[in-house]
């Protein structure tokens, strides 16, 4: 009898050990998370853009003619002046050529003087009746072939002064002069490469928009509004560009290879800090009003759709759909799906499971934007 009451007792010990047990399972702690609360206001968008930075004119000069290169009268980077002699081929033979097609010319024009010497005299004579009168035609006909004489003549001789002023190359507008790749005494070919000048007092810089974006200004009355505006440069090394700079106009059609059409914007460049070819972001600022925006790292995707962790009035969670207007850095813009009233899960939800309670930790969104800015 003994042993059985001692059975019993261990027995009741045994389940009174497991419901506390189960019981401590049950009375975990809830989580504490941080809860957004979510509302519409008038939002600044930041965008940033990658820009390929151009001068404002950046010409390539090539040789007109062949000869020589007999001096090189500038220095890679210098600074010239529009006008400035920046090469000089050999010139010899095309003085040459211009003193033949003097002397064609003046040749061209002994011609017509003996020619209307001639139409004088036969004139003369048709008027005695001495000569028929077609002899007078022809007389002028003679003229008229010479003064044509004289008419190619000048023509080759201003050919010939224009090939001439060609061996001495001079810089078409103020700018820097890149790199020369031909020494002294080098052959120029017609047409080869003699350097680069490059005008980088004002700078372009061109930036894609993606026609999603493009749409969304468009839609908010902002796409015209576009040209003109403020717009800042960040540089390959991160530090902010100190000018301001404007967007000036936009292309007309879309690439269709990436779907974007490209903006271009001017940037002055006084310190001459900018050059051609040089990369970097344009940052627009533009204004969304009435945005939904919630953060990214609140959203997660299960096959292709959006969800948040909507928290109800019991502090319970649960999925919830959106549909994603534009993502912008780190927030999303919602087009539908979501409204003022729903507070989400700001981070932690890979730690939560749809019905679990959490203990929220009210943020705000412009701590959430003031850390993204960080």
């Amino acid at each position: 009898m003994k042993i059985v009451q001692v059975a019993a007792v261990l027995a009741l010990l045994y389940l009174t050990g497991c419901t506390v047990k189960g019981n401590t399972k049950e009375k975990q702690k809830d989580l504490e998370l941080p809860v957004l609360q979510l509302g519409y206001k008038d939002t600044l968008l930041h965008r940033s853009y990658v820009a390929t930075i151009n001068a404002f004119q950046n010409v390539e000069l090539r040789a007109k003619v062949d000869g020589f290169l007999e001096q090189i009268l500038v220095d890679e980077g210098q600074l010239v002046k529009k006008g400035q002699p920046l090469f000089r081929l050999n010139e010899a033979e095309f003085k040459v050529a211009v003193s033949e097609a003097s002397a064609q010319l003046s040749s061209a024009g002994a011609e017509v003087k003996a020619a209307e010497v001639e139409m004088t005299r036969v004139k003369t004579l048709v008027g005695k009746n001495v000569l028929p009168a077609s002899e007078l035609e022809l007389a002028k006909a003679r003229v008229a072939v010479a003064n044509a004489k004289v008419a190619e003549a000048q023509a080759q001789l201003e050919k010939a002064n224009i090939r001439f002023a060609y061996t001495m190359i001079r810089a078409p507008f103020d700018g820097i002069i890149d790199r020369i790749p031909h020494k002294l005494g080098s052959l120029i070919a017609e047409g080869a490469l003699l350097t680069t000048v490059s005008d980088i007092r004002s700078m372009h810089a061109y930036f894609n928009v993606s026609e999603n974006e493009y749409l969304h200004y468009i839609k908010a009355g902002q796409a015209g509004n576009r040209i003109g505006e403020t717009v800042n440069l960040v540089l390959a090394d991160g530090s902010h560009y100190k000018y301001e700079g404007k967007i000036e106009t936009m292309e007309s059609e879309f690439e269709p290879a990436t779907g974007s059409i490209a903006f271009r914007a001017s940037f002055p460049n006084p310190s001459k800090i900018l050059k051609h070819g040089a990369s970097g972001k344009v940052m627009v600022t533009s204004t969304v009003p009435n945005a939904l925006m919630i953060p990214s790292r609140s959203v997660f995707e299960i096959q292709d759709k959006n969800y948040v962790f909507v928290v109800d009035k019991s502090n319970r969670v649960k999925m919830k759909s959106f549909v994603p207007d534009t993502r912008v850095e780190d927030f999303i813009l919602v087009k539908s799906g979501l409204s003022a009233e729903d507070r989400i899960v700001y981070e932690g939800v890979q730690n939560i499971r749809e019905g679990n309670t959490v203990v929220p930790r009210e943020i705000s969104m412009q701590s959430v934007m003031a850390e993204s800015a960080e």
